[in-house]
């Protein structure tokens, strides 16, 4: 069940800013991008904007669901086109109607936060339209830096929530079979799978490294590249659904 007690803002200043996460919505926007074709788009939570300004430019309208007030007050600074709504994702209400709903919706990094994501991608269903699509991801329980750090004792096991992420909200860890347990569950039907980003290094591993030097553009597109062969091993896995 839904926990309506969540502080949400207090879970969004818990998440680090880091300069990896950003640069991962290129690389998850090339994934997505040929299944894209415009029109109305839905945003599931938005922290503070970056994705919604990606979204912007290329949907003619931009709706956003955030659960967090602060995030919202930033994310309307960076876009102020898009529309916001303040509320939870099982129970916001978006204004759609038999003819106007979504031509695509955008849930990044959401399902991992939510008490009850059956549901949610459930709402996602009705929200789109009969040729619309669902676009996810979520972080991989199995990437090849969860696996080494499991390796080393830092987490009990690939699937285990830490300290740090509870803080910010994450109630679980996908694997590529729940991930898909989860849509099927919803009655979503799977367009295109994959995994995005090969993922040697924990997210602030890779901010220092390239801040030193030690790695760069090329070794990230390298990553990009072995991701499409190894994607069990990637940070992201990432889904395009249908109804």
């Amino acid at each position: 069940m839904s926990n309506t007690q969540r502080n949400y803002d207090a879970e969004a200043a818990a998440l680090p800013i880091l300069d990896f996460d950003l640069r991962m919505h290129e690389f998850m926007w090339r994934a997505f991008e040929p299944h894209i074709r415009g029109g109305w788009a839905l945003e599931l939570g938005c922290f503070h904007g970056a994705f919604t300004e990606r979204l912007g430019k290329r949907f003619s309208d931009v709706v956003v669901v955030e659960g967090s007030k602060e995030c919202i007050e930033i994310a309307k600074k960076r876009v102020p086109y898009a529309s916001f709504v303040h509320g939870r994702f099982e129970d916001a209400p978006v204004w759609i109607d038999h003819e106007q709903k979504f031509d695509a919706i955008f849930a990044i990094h959401v399902l991992e936060h939510l008490d009850d994501p059956v549901l949610v991608l459930k709402r996602c269903r009705e929200w789109l339209k009969p040729d619309g699509k669902l676009f996810l991801a979520v972080p991989n329980a199995r990437a090849a830096s969860r696996r080494l750090a499991a390796l080393m004792g830092l987490i009990p096991t690939c699937a285990s929530v830490t300290d740090r992420e509870r803080a910010h909200g994450h109630r679980r860890t996908y694997t590529w079979e729940e991930l898909d347990a989860d849509i099927l569950d919803s009655g979503l039907q799977m367009e295109y799978s994959t995994g995005v980003m090969f993922k040697p290094f924990a997210n602030f591993q890779f901010d220092k490294a390239i801040a030193a030097g030690i790695i760069d553009e090329k070794y990230l597109e390298g990553c990009y590249e072995l991701g499409k062969q190894y994607p069990e091993l990637c940070a992201s896995l990432v889904r395009v659904c249908t109804r």
